[in-house]
């Protein structure tokens, strides 16, 4: 049953307190973990015989009773899937290029029904002097709705090698049904619009996406609400071999990457749809700032009101809030909003983003993974889009400043109906100071106390010695249920290290549900859109966005996991057009598609 709501009027506050930056709190409840410095160090050997530190037993810090029930099983090699992006490290320039890698985008190209793979292939250095940059193919993976993959990229031109890649951004920019998608990288874009019969055409040129600086990530969404799909890139700094220092290492014959504070950053660009497949550049229109060094980039509507906000995360300098005035016009607010800087105002290298509602108040909060020696940044939202760290009162701070934080993920692992955290960490240098270039990735639980006074994010310790307890040079990080059997999967893209496959083989104790939108009036994608889903035990909120993680795209599809016993009452869902639309009879053992009800 189905019926329409009349739009939701938003009221605006004649005065908003600000809410200062947070520091460290005397009256902190959670206990630190305790201080490793000293371990021995394990070590890995790589791929060219040398031994790259692997800091497991060190960084393996947490609570094995937390989440006891969640189950993560490493498929890689069940699925087909083989698959290493690279940088070009052998030839021995030690750029800061070879240290983004690269993302993941699960989607499903051909519609049917099934969620396939694609990975962006890095690059490679040629020519005499090794100073050439030129790309390596991507690859397709198709599944067969089993999560068993074969790799499609040469049928379904896909394969391009003219573009140094890192990140993958999926959107229907055409509205016509079929997923096309932009791949980033080394001072251009690719466009590949999908044929609608298993193939792609590379049309960036004739689109009019002419960026022609060094990119990172990326976000499709509907900035100026006129139905179609724009998109954002970041771009990062201003690196070139003619802008190549050299940087010692640990001793002067040691040659190290140098940091993003070495360059000057590079603008970031906005294209708005012309309507007919084509785009043009609208960065002095939408008021972007110059002094971003972007590596992340998410889209989605912070406020609640009804137009889409941006948040960019930038390498070793503020963060960027974008609030939209409805209009594509945006006013940068980071700092006065709180999500510029961490819990005592210092800029940090940030990287990996996402949003989700961790403390279940109906508003996006902003999760942020930083570099080594600085806590990755839980935003709360206290209402718009005004927020407070939290990362200190909520645990995120006990994790101390052993990793280095890429592709992020807001999604429920134990069926608690609250958002728990998946990171995936790697180094970006050549001799770090921790020794670890391999790092674990960290799982970390939301859970609260009895009287639900406060919450503390809880890092899971594996010890199975699976992929979740291997140290690993990560980078991307995308999920989508790769085997529809109800729950999310997670596919892990690492640098110059094979991708792996992590099936979700928690035991289903509670129910799963998964929300597909295809918007009418709005964007088909409906990236903008607010859904609530009212059960018996409270309303849960999630936005659906464009970008987020790390250079990579997630499934589209919204996914809840509820306790046992809970009663599911109705989907509301807020279109980006302001149409309101109730929903009800959720299934839980299918995806709901719901399709944008007709004015």
């Amino acid at each position: 049953m189905m019926k329409l709501l009349p739009a939701i009027p938003i009221i605006l506050l004649s005065a908003i307190t600000l809410t200062g930056l947070s520091g460290c709190s005397k009256e902190d409840p959670f206990d630190k973990l305790t201080n490793l410095e000293n371990a021995d160090l394990p070590s890995t050997e790589n791929e060219s015989g040398g031994i790259l530190p692997d800091l497991s037993e060190k960084e393996n810090l947490g609570d094995t009773q937390v989440g006891k029930s969640i189950k993560l099983d490493e498929i890689t090699q069940d699925t087909g899937i083989d698959f290493t992006y690279r940088n070009g490290r052998e030839a021995g320039n030690n750029s800061i290029l070879e240290s983004l890698g690269g993302g993941v985008a699960i989607f499903d190209y051909d519609l049917n029904g099934t969620l396939d793979i694609f990975f962006p292939g890095g690059g490679k250095y040629e020519g005499e002097n090794k100073q050439k940059i030129t790309g390596l193919p991507g690859a397709l993976y198709s599944n067969d709705g089993q999560a068993n993959f074969q790799n499609v990229a040469a049928v379904s031109f896909t394969d391009n090698q003219t573009l140094y890649t890192h990140g993958c951004q999926v959107g229907d920019f055409d509205n016509d049904g079929f997923p096309d998608f932009v791949l980033t990288g080394w001072d251009r874009l690719l466009l590949f619009h999908n044929q609608g019969d298993g193939t792609f055409l590379e049309i960036n040129e004739t689109a009019g996406l002419d960026n022609t600086l060094w990119s990172s990530s990326g976000a499709w969404a509907d900035y100026n609400g006129d139905g179609l799909l724009d998109f954002y890139v970041c771009n990062y700094v201003n690196w070139s071999f003619e802008n190549h220092p050299y940087c010692d290492g640990p001793t002067p014959t040691q040659r190290e990457i140098c940091p993003p504070k070495e360059f000057a950053p590079l603008p970031d660009n906005i294209y708005y749809s012309n309507g007919d497949g084509t785009f043009h550049n609208a960065r002095e229109f939408a008021n972007l700032n110059d002094l971003g060094k972007g590596l992340g980039v998410m889209s989605a509507d912070y406020d609640l009101d009804g137009d889409v906000d941006i948040y960019v995360a930038n390498d070793t300098v503020a963060n960027f809030l974008y609030i939209n005035d409805g209009t594509g016009q945006f006013e940068e607010r980071g700092t006065l909003h709180s999500v510029a800087f961490d819990g005592v105002g210092n800029s940090n290298g940030s990287m990996g983003i996402d949003v989700g509602d961790y403390n279940l108040d109906g508003k996006p909060d902003i999760w942020v993974a930083n570099y080594e020696q600085e806590a990755f940044a839980l935003y709360r939202n206290d209402g718009q889009a005004m927020f407070t760290y939290v990362s200190d009162r909520t645990g995120v701070t006990s994790l101390g400043g052993l990793f280095v934080g890429f592709g992020s993920l807001f999604y429920d692992f134990d069926y608690d109906g609250d958002e728990d955290v998946l990171v995936t960490n790697g180094h970006v240098i050549n001799y770090p100071r921790s020794g670890s270039l391999l790092q674990l990735p960290v799982l970390l639980v939301n859970e609260k106390n009895a009287n639900n006074e406060y919450r503390k994010m809880i890092r899971k310790k594996f010890d199975d010695h699976g992929y979740m307890a291997t140290g690993h040079m990560g980078r991307g990080l995308a999920l989508g249920d790769l085997d529809d059997d109800g729950d999310a999967d997670f596919v892990f893209s690492n640098n110059v290290e094979p991708a792996a496959v992590v099936q979700n083989s928690t035991e289903q104790t509670g129910l799963n549900i998964r929300v597909k939108l295809i918007g009418r009036t709005t964007n088909r994608d409906a990236v903008g859109s607010i859904l609530t889903l009212k059960t018996s035990e409270r309303d849960y909120v999630r936005l659906t966005r464009g970008g987020a993680s790390y250079l990579s795209q997630s499934d589209p599809r919204m996914y809840w996991s509820l306790p046992a016993g809970t009663t599911v009452k109705s989907l509301v869902i807020r279109w980006p057009d302001g149409q309101v639309q109730e929903v009800q009879d959720i299934p839980t053992d299918r995806t709901l598609t719901v399709v944008q009800a007709r004015m």
